[in-house]
């Protein structure tokens, strides 16, 4: 049986990309990335929930990201799962889920005028596209 790991992630960075090496040059960063959803309760009212996501990030891709990404900036993140384990200092077995993050992509900033919402102009009915059927 072949397995299948692939997350997709939307979402906006929860702190700025903390950039370090491996002993051997490979460079990683490491994020986190919060992904809201928005639903309604059977009272009809709106809620919002926030998850939370570790995101590791490799070689130039993690040199990319650690220049470019800063906290509140929105990415689109496709990797895998990935479970780290370990023993702590009480010997308690622990284990962290995160994504490995094979392709980044930034999402467009928010500008003043995306904010801005505008009335569209009146139609003019004397305007040549006016006769159009649609």
């Amino acid at each position: 049986m072949i397995g299948l790991n692939k997350v997709f992630l939307v979402g906006n960075l929860t702190r700025d990309p903390e950039l370090r090496y491996t002993p051997n040059g490979k460079a990683v960063a490491g994020f986190g990335v919060a992904v809201s959803r928005r639903s309604t309760t059977k009272e009809g009212d709106r809620k919002e929930d926030v998850d939370f996501f570790e995101v590791e990030v490799w070689d130039k891709q993690a040199e990319t990201c650690n220049e470019y990404l800063a906290k509140g900036r929105g990415i689109l993140v496709e990797g895998r799962l990935k479970q780290d384990r370990w023993e702590d200092e009480a010997g308690k077995k622990r284990s962290k889920l995160k994504i490995v993050a094979s392709s980044i992509q930034f999402m467009p900033r928010k500008t003043e005028s995306d904010l801005t919402v505008e009335e569209p102009p009146p139609e003019d009915e004397t305007s040549e596209g006016s006769n159009l059927p649609f």
